[in-house]
C-alpha cells in the first residue's frame, strides 16, 4: 500500500501515520502490512479500530495548567475514534510507542475498570470533593462508549457520591445518559458543554469524521435543556481562515436550541499535530491551505503553535482580538453567559454501606 492509496481513508481524519518523535528507527510499511484495512465498493480504504486494554491503576488525571479551568479529569479512553485532525491530544499516543496519526484514532486504549477505579479514588479520605471533568483529554462519548458504557459507569459513581462533574463532548450520545444527568442536576452537580466547530456537514465529515453531525449536536442541546440539565456550547476549536466566519451562526443556533452559556478556543497545533493538519489541508482543502496556515501563524507569532500559557487558547494580535470581539458581541445578542453557572460540591457524601474498610 502506498502513501497515495492512504490519502483519503473513509471515516478517518489523518491520512498517514506520522513518525513517532521518540523513535530513532522509523518503519516504512509494505502492502502486506495493511491487513486491517478494508476496501469499500468505491475503492476507498477503511481502517478497522483496534481495542487495547489499558491496565493503568489510576483513573483521575490532575491538571496543573493555569489556563484550563479544572484540576481533575477522568479519561476512560486513550486515543479517540472521533478522528478530529486538529486534536491537541494526538501526541499523547507517542508516549505509548504509537503514532499521533492514524494510530491515535484507530488504536484505542480502554480502561475497562474505570468506574471501579473512580469509586476507589472517591472513597479515599484524602479526596476533597471538587469538580471532575469527563473528557479532559479525549472525548468520553466517542463511538466505543456506545457499547463500553464506561462513561455512564463513571457518571453513576459521581452520582452515588454526589461529587460534581462536568462533561465536554462532540457526541450526541450524551443524551443516552439523561437519567443519570437529571439525578446529578437535582443537587447542582452537573454541567454539559457541547462543542461545535462548524455547521457545515461536508466539512465535518472530513475534519471530525466520526463525531455527531452539527444538527445532532444541536438536538442534543435541546434535549438536555428540556430535561433540566445545564448546557452550553463551546465554539471549539475555531480555525481561522476555515471556520471562524461561522461563530455568529453557531452561537445563534445553540442559543435557539436552549444553550445558556458559551465559550470558544482557537485551534492550537502542538508538536506532531501541525504536520498532520498541514497534510489534511493538502488532501481535503488544498485551495485554502495557504490562507489557513497564514491565519494560524498570524495569531501565533509567525509559528504554527504557541505553547505559552495565557495565549495558547486564544492567540494574540489584532486578528485574535477581533475574534474575541465577535464572540462578545454575539453572546450578548443571543442571551448567552448572562448568568454564571457553577456546579456545587456541597452535597458530596461517601456511601457508608459500600465498603467496610477505609482506603488511605
Amino acid at each position: 500500500m502506498t502513501r497515495e492509496f492512504r490519502k483519503d481513508i473513509r471515516g478517518r481524519g489523518a491520512s498517514s501515520n506520522i513518525p513517532n518523535r521518540f523513535d530513532s528507527l522509523q518503519y516504512e510499511a509494505e502492502p502486506q502490512d495493511f491487513d486491517n484495512y478494508l476496501i469499500d465498493e468505491d475503492g476507498k480504504p477503511r481502517l478497522q479500530t483496534q481495542i487495547i486494554k489499558d491496565s493503568s491503576r489510576t483513573v483521575l488525571t490532575k491538571n496543573d495548567s493555569p489556563d484550563i479551568g479544572f484540576t481533575y479529569s477522568v479519561n476512560p479512553y486513550r486515543g479517540c475514534e472521533h478522528g478530529c485532525i486538529y486534536c491537541y491530544a494526538r501526541p499523547t499516543h507517542e508516549y505509548l510507542g504509537m503514532s499521533a496519526g492514524l494510530d491515535f484514532e484507530s488504536k484505542i486504549m480502554v480502561k475497562y475498570d474505570a468506574p471501579q477505579l473512580l469509586e476507589e479514588a472517591l472513597m479515599k479520605k484524602s479526596w476533597q470533593p471538587e469538580v471532575i471533568v469527563m473528557s479532559g483529554v479525549t472525548d468520553c462519548y466517542q463511538p466505543l462508549e456506545r457499547r463500553m458504557q464506561l462513561t455512564r459507569g463513571c457518571l453513576q459513581v459521581l452520582a452515588k457520591f454526589k461529587n460534581p462533574g462536568y462533561i465536554i463532548t462532540k457526541n450526541a450520545l450524551v443524551t443516552r445518559d439523561i437519567d443519570v444527568l437529571q439525578e446529578m442536576a437535582a443537587y447542582q452537580g452537573i454541567g454539559v458543554m457541547i462543542s461545535i466547530t462548524s455547521l457545515d456537514n461536508d466539512l465535518i465529515e472530513v475534519l471530525e469524521p466520526r463525531t455527531s453531525r452539527p444538527a445532532a449536536r444541536l438536538k442534543a442541546i435541546e434535549e438536555l435543556t428540556k430535561a433540566g440539565i445545564p448546557v452550553g456550547v463551546n465554539v471549539a476549536p475555531t480555525i481561522l481562515g476555515l471556520t471562524d466566519h461561522e461563530m455568529p451562526a453557531i452561537l445563534k443556533a445553540a442559543s435557539e436550541a436552549g444553550a445558556t452559556s458559551a465559550g470558544y478556543t482557537v485551534m492550537r497545533l502542538p508538536l506532531s499535530v501541525a504536520p498532520l493538519f498541514e497534510e489534511w489541508l493538502e488532501v481535503h482543502r488544498p485551495l485554502r491551505r495557504d490562507k489557513v496556515i497564514n491565519a494560524v501563524k498570524d495569531i501565533r507569532g509567525g509559528k504554527m503553535n504557541d505553547a505559552n500559557f495565557g495565549s495558547r487558547m486564544r492567540g494574540e494580535g489584532p486578528r485574535a482580538e477581533q475574534l474575541k470581539q465577535v464572540f462578545d458581541i454575539y453572546t450578548r445578542k443571543y442571551g448567552l453567559n448572562l448568568k454564571d453557572f457553577r456546579v456545587s460540591a456541597d452535597s458530596f457524601k461517601r456511601p457508608t454501606n459500600q465498603l467496610s474498610f477505609d482506603i488511605d
